[in-house]
């Protein structure tokens, strides 16, 4: 009896074809996310969930969001591109989890940048979002660079999210150790904050750059502000 061929077909979820076009920053690769030429501050920061309510270019989508709440915009990126060239956009909040492997911490480092910088070479305003997980990716403990800021140009505006980041002392500790390392990396002008802004986690910080804060969408929704 015959065997039949099989014929393996793999799709690895990086989408190769995002980065066409990208340059790419360290030893890992990482796309970049260019400076942009005009610094522009949004009004408002709209869930991506909520992508009906923004109602301005001034709106800035991001994923401060659960993410399989937003995993159709990793995975079919391109029905999002007009959409978003009508609003400013924060790069994808993968998650970096402290307890998770280093490469699944580089890896979603990687689907923001990818995201990021292949919207914005689409014509798309992109702010990039800054996570970072355990120590590994804010230091140089493994590699000589820190995995967290990579793939983000100095000098820039950038965003970070805080909601739900400092509920222990351990994520106190890891979101203010992290904050610090990421200024002295990127050294960025503007720096948004979405959810709390503690002043035991920023105060040390406020004369280095400019802090923009946003509440995050349920507390001002609670207030009468979420629309």
């Amino acid at each position: 009896m015959k065997t039949k061929k099989r014929k393996a077909v793999i799709d690895d979820g990086m989408c190769p074809e995002l980065v066409c076009g990208a340059d790419f920053d360290g030893y890992l690769g990482i796309p970049i996310i260019k400076r942009p030429k005009e610094i522009l501050i949004p009004n408002r920061i709209v869930p991506f969930s909520k992508l009906d309510k923004a109602d301005s270019f001034a709106d800035a989508i991001a994923t401060y969001e659960h993410d399989p709440v937003f995993s159709d915009i990793l995975i079919h990126p391109d029905d999002y591109i007009e959409v978003l060239k009508k609003h400013i956009f924060i790069s994808p909040d993968c998650s970096l989890y402290r307890n998770a492997p280093y490469s699944v911490q580089i890896t979603n480092v990687y689907r923001s940048r990818v995201i990021g910088s292949y919207y914005q070479r689409k014509g798309i305003y992109v702010i990039p979002q800054i996570r970072w997980g355990n120590s590994l990716t804010y230091t140089t403990e493994v590699f000589p660079e820190k995995i967290a800021f990579l793939g983000v140009e100095k000098h820039s505006i950038v965003a970070i999210g805080t909601y739900g980041c400092s509920q222990t002392s351990e994520d106190k500790y890891h979101l203010k150790a992290g904050l610090e390392a990421m200024l002295e990396t990127l050294e960025p002008v503007i720096v948004l904050v979405y959810g709390s802004m503690s002043k035991s986690i920023f105060k040390d910080y406020l004369k280095i750059t400019k802090f923009i804060h946003y509440p995050d969408w349920t507390t001002k929704a609670h207030r009468g502000g979420g629309n």
